[in-house]
């Protein structure tokens, strides 16, 4: 089974070809520059690999939360490319991504959310699957849900941007983090090759982006309180 994945939730851009489980990544800091690098990226994958879009069994997204213009740039390229070729598609959740590359068992993800608020979930690997002990909410930092237990990791640019208030809200729980994780497109493509192997792949009209949040600025009265 081969697989092509794409992941702009930040300010990363990244693809991956999964091939029976081996990968071949390539990811580059682009700023906003996404529209501009990642055609070319996917491009340049392809042909250093050998095969064509037509040669894929599917194609994955990181589908958010994240960078809003990111994760639809991400969303219509996926849908863009299904279209043309007749393949399923998956979304995969940024979050499980920073789960799954973190290298633990259990895992908290945060990515900052801007706006003093955070993207958060957690996570635990049991019998090797990931499964959701919070699922994907949007939250102020210090009332990130709490988790039981010692020798959680943390990761993600939340722990960046409010690492304080989540050390403090966890200090009883984290054995470490890793707060310049991202996701990856490789990460994508590991969780959705499974998806795809039992037939949960979609039609691209029904591929779509998981945002968490509908408003996206903060008034200039609310920036100044």
């Amino acid at each position: 089974m081969r697989i092509l994945a794409l992941e702009t939730s930040t300010e990363y851009c990244s693809v991956a070809l999964w091939q029976d489980g081996t990968l071949q990544e390539r990811s580059e800091r682009v700023g906003q520059k996404h529209s501009e690098i990642l055609m070319p990226m996917l491009d340049g994958l392809l042909q250093d690999s050998g095969f064509r879009i037509q040669d894929m069994d599917g194609i994955a997204f990181g589908a958010g939360p994240g960078s809003f213009t990111g994760v639809r740039i991400a969303c219509g390229v996926a849908q863009g490319l299904a279209l043309g070729t007749g393949l399923p598609v998956v979304g995969i959740c940024t979050l499980q991504a920073l789960a799954l590359a973190a290298g633990h068992d259990k895992v908290i993800a945060a990515l900052d959310a801007r706006m003093a608020e955070v993207y958060y979930a957690a996570y635990e690997k049991r019998d090797g699957q990931w499964l959701a002990v919070h699922e994907p909410g949007l939250c102020l930092p210090q009332d990130a849900p709490q988790v039981t237990g010692r020798n959680w990791f943390g990761s993600g640019s939340g722990f960046l941007v409010h690492g304080d208030l989540l050390c403090k809200q966890y200090a009883a729980n984290l054995a470490g983090i890793d707060a310049q994780a991202v996701p990856q497109a490789g990460a994508i493509a590991q969780l959705a090759a499974p998806l795809f192997a039992t037939g949960k792949g979609v039609d691209a009209a029904e591929a779509l982006p998981l945002y968490l949040r509908d408003k996206v600025a903060l008034k200039t009265s609310e920036r100044m309180q």
